[in-house]
């Protein structure tokens, strides 16, 4: 069974995700993890965002693991745990520039229908239900006001001891839709099939619920 989730930056895709597959016993696919990444196997070997030639070079040396350890499934690039590494400010704020290079975009898209393939899968990003599982079973798009999503990413980086203002998040977060939604590769775009969700104001258990209630109506 595929299970699609999209949306823009800290709807809460990544979250309700791992949750929901923990509770069906499916695999949990971050392909957001997997773009972030990418992302840092260029910011480590002075690599231009932009430089797709380069980038595509860099992704034939490493390779994308999950793996599930006693405190939540890590993500490796070759021997390295770099869940930490990939969630920094300046991976959150370049990744859309190496997310819109289309051949990046195309052989992520290929390791991660190889692995919905194999295993029921709960997997989210910004193009699952529109390019990747475009006949998954279940497609929900979730979404959330700016300053909602902002609000969530402040605590997470207030809880790393990351310093730095609510305005600048807002602002961030809605560039970074702009830009997820204007590319010309696989744009984040609700699928006609997909069940929109706002989750503004819903605490993580009451997703959790809605979401799960959809896949048993579905």
């Amino acid at each position: 069974m595929q299970i699609a989730i999209d949306g823009p930056a800290s709807a809460g895709k990544s979250t309700i995700a791992k949750l929901v597959a923990k509770q069906l016993n499916f695999i949990y696919c971050d392909t957001g993890a997997m773009y972030r990444a990418v992302t840092l196997m260029a910011k480590k070997n002075g690599v231009a965002y932009g430089d797709e030639k380069q980038i595509i070079e860099l992704m034939k040396k490493y390779q994308i693991n999950f793996k599930n350890e006693t405190d939540g499934q890590k993500v490796f690039l070759n021997d390295e745990d770099v869940s930490e590494q990939i969630r920094s400010v300046d991976i959150t704020n370049n990744v859309s520039e190496v997310s819109a290079l289309k051949q990046v975009r195309e052989d992520l898209v290929k390791q991660q229908q190889q692995i919905a393939s194999e295993k029921s899968v709960v997997m989210d990003g910004r193009d699952i239900g529109t390019t990747v599982l475009p006949n998954a079973d279940v497609k929900i798009f979730m979404i959330a006001s700016v300053h909602e999503r902002a609000v969530r990413r402040f605590k997470e980086y207030e809880a790393k001891g990351v310093s730095v203002s609510l305005e600048k998040l807002e602002t961030e977060i809605a560039e970074r839709d702009y830009k997820d939604s204007h590319r010309l590769i696989s744009p984040l775009k609700k699928a006609d099939d997909a069940i929109e969700l706002d989750t503004t104001g819903l605490s993580i258990d009451e997703v959790v619920l809605r979401v799960i209630n959809i896949i048993k109506n579905n």
